[in-house]
């Protein structure tokens, strides 16, 4: 019921949401031939975030507000803002623009169909779900983000006996 798992149940959902979906990996120094795959999923950080473009395809998970309240003559209600990173390659610069939506668009959806992720976290459909494609020029790298707000189980007060 954490935050951490909200993040960890986020990205085995995006890894099955995206896994048919196989992308040209970005080329390398010495590379021959281009390699393709489906899109790494990371949480809060690429592991070496001077090399973000060489890690495409990815898609990062981060955390970025919670909040917890208890209105007057109300449950308790806490909520979590996660944004959530897409980076792909290609050196099309239309394959690259559409390959980046396409990839946005499978996880949007998949979340719209849910609404429910690891059985405990709920969308917060009144708050809405946002995305954005970057329009900078970036190419052969696009990038995009979604926003998304999530309900979280209460943490349950403890009372002495």
């Amino acid at each position: 019921m954490t935050r951490v798992v909200l993040l960890e149940q986020l990205k085995e959902f995006s890894k099955a949401a995206t896994a048919d979906l196989i992308m040209p990996v970005s080329m390398q120094k010495g590379d021959t031939e281009q390699k393709f795959r489906a899109a790494d999923v990371y949480l809060m950080r690429l592991p070496d975030s001077t090399a973000a473009y060489k890690k495409a395809p990815y898609i990062l998970h981060q955390f970025i507000t919670g909040a917890d309240s208890q209105p007057k003559g109300e449950r308790d209600i806490s909520t979590t803002k996660v944004r959530t990173i897409f980076c792909v390659y290609n050196d099309d610069e239309q394959e690259g623009a559409l390959m980046l939506l396409n990839l946005m668009e499978r996880v949007r959806i998949g979340i719209l169909k849910k609404i429910v992720i690891g059985n405990q976290f709920t969308l917060d459909k009144e708050a809405g779900l946002e995305c954005l494609a970057y329009p900078d020029d970036t190419a052969p790298y696009y990038a995009g983000e979604m926003v998304s707000t999530w309900i979280m189980p209460s943490v349950e007060r403890e009372v002495p006996l």
